[in-house]
């Protein structure tokens, strides 16, 4: 009997997917991103009155942190649902929960109104956000991933990347516009509220998209050759279960690539905007414009750097990020000090550069590390599993050391000790480029194969 495999990619279904997937992301970034200038700018206002300014933003970022408490519960459960009925039914799901999720907070009362009710709801709505990441992520990349082949894959799966930077110029240029067009007064009391409702308008768009393309053809393939087999299931019964049994080290390596990658990303992009304008004392408009331009340059590098991994390797390019970030902390906050438009952009965008090194490669590098009846949980528990420990708190953290001790020493210090972290990661990592992923199969299959083979030969002919 022949194997059933992946048919042949070709360059439409390929784009397809990628179009599929990056126009997602790109939106669910988009409401993500959002969430975070929102709570850096005017929700410590609106929902948490009555506080000193740096307090007022802590209890912001703390609703924003909440989110990210989500997100495992989302990796796990859109995990083992896409590795049971597929990549595409699963990321339509997400895509709905995260606009509609964001639609209503467009809507909400502020504190002003209802009193405490406001903050409830508003945590509430967060962790929808949170929920619905948690599975977007991997079912983009996997989407993209599966439909390509080794040769390219670290340029084509990154451009669901590119939707971080996207989302982030979509959210941030549609802040910057309100904030020149409005006064302060008109943006507070109702301009904030236009980019959150402009996320149903996107949604149907995005939805449109994603309904167009192909499931993973390699998921496909998956479930025909295990169909072909009469004693197994077709798809993986428990997941989670596997992940952890069959590919618990790649689940850690995975999640130490994170650190660097993600704590670096939301100082560079959220706190920054409360460092920009409380203690370097830079306007909001300025600081978001300056966000908005390294957000354009981080798009148009992602690709770069994930064609190079094509070349040389995911953990070379990923090693260099880490170091890069980690080298960058302090030159960072010492550009920003300086107090002009020129230095935040250029502390910015540099710190971008070096982030996009690490997040190209992340997508194939996750992908290529489990097999496909376990592939979108394990690449998203390991993805979103380090989102808690480091994204979540990154704001937090980053704002509770700036209130303490009145210098950007600690919070330098705080994303070089990230950059440890990731280092020692990658670098006891196996190199993953080239992998074909229709051969990654579980720990258990692969030691069950001599076994078999064995009983074939010996069977009565």
């Amino acid at each position: 009997m022949t194997t059933p495999t992946a048919p042949a990619p070709t360059l439409r279904n390929m784009r397809k997917a990628v179009a599929a997937s990056l126009i997602g992301t790109t939106i669910e970034w988009y409401d993500f991103f959002l969430y975070g200038s929102a709570a850096a700018l005017v929700f410590n206002k609106l929902f948490f009155p009555g506080s000193d300014p740096l307090v007022g933003t802590l209890l912001s970022f703390l609703t924003y942190a909440i989110g990210f408490a989500a997100r495992p519960v989302g990796a796990l459960v859109f995990g083992h649902f896409g590795d049971r009925l597929g990549r595409k039914k699963l990321l339509v799901i997400s895509l709905l929960m995260m606009g509609g999720a964001t639609f209503c907070i467009g809507l909400l009362p502020t504190h002003a109104t209802v009193g405490t009710a406001a903050p409830v709801l508003l945590t509430v709505l967060r962790l929808v956000q949170g929920f619905a990441l948690g599975g977007e992520w991997g079912g983009a990349v996997l989407l993209v991933s599966e439909h390509g082949d080794a040769k390219r894959r670290g340029f084509w799966a990154s451009w669901p990347q590119t939707g971080a930077p996207a989302g982030q110029l979509l959210a941030t240029g549609v802040l910057s516009a309100l904030t020149a067009l409005l006064s302060d007064s008109a943006f507070l009391a109702w301009g904030w509220r236009i980019p959150f409702l402009l996320s149903g308008l996107l949604v149907m768009v995005g939805l449109w998209v994603r309904l167009s393309v192909d499931e993973s053809p390699v998921f496909k393939a998956a479930l025909a050759k295990a169909a072909a087999r009469t004693s197994e299931d077709p798809v993986e019964r428990m997941p989670l279960v596997a992940v952890f049994r069959d590919h618990w080290r790649d689940v850690l390596v995975a999640m130490g690539a994170r650190m660097a990658e993600n704590i670096s990303y939301y100082v560079i992009t959220a706190f920054v905007l409360v460092y920009a304008t409380t203690h370097a004392g830079l306007g909001k408009q300025t600081a978001l414009n300056a966000v908005l331009i390294g957000s354009a340059v981080h798009f148009a590098v992602i690709p770069a750097w994930g064609a190079l991994s094509d070349r040389i390797g995911r953990k070379p390019v990923y090693l260099l990020g880490a170091a890069g970030v980690g080298l960058w902390a302090f030159p960072f906050f010492m550009l920003i000090d300086r107090e002009s438009f020129g230095s935040l952009v250029l502390a910015i965008t540099v710190g971008l550069i070096f982030h996009g090194a690490m997040y190209a490669p992340q997508a194939a590098f996750f992908s290529e590390m489990f097999s496909t009846r376990m592939r979108y949980s394990g690449a998203s528990i390991g993805a979103q599993f380090a989102s808690v420990a480091a994204g979540a708190p990154a704001p937090l953290i980053a704002t509770a050391l700036l209130k303490d001790y009145g210098t950007s020493t600690p919070i330098s210090l705080y994303v070089v000790l990230a950059a440890v972290v990731t280092l020692v990661a990658v670098a006891l990592a196996k190199e993953t480029r080239g992998r074909d992923l229709t051969a990654v199969e579980p720990e258990r299959e692969r030691a069950a194969e001599p076994a078999s083979a064995a009983t074939a030969a010996t069977a009565p002919h």
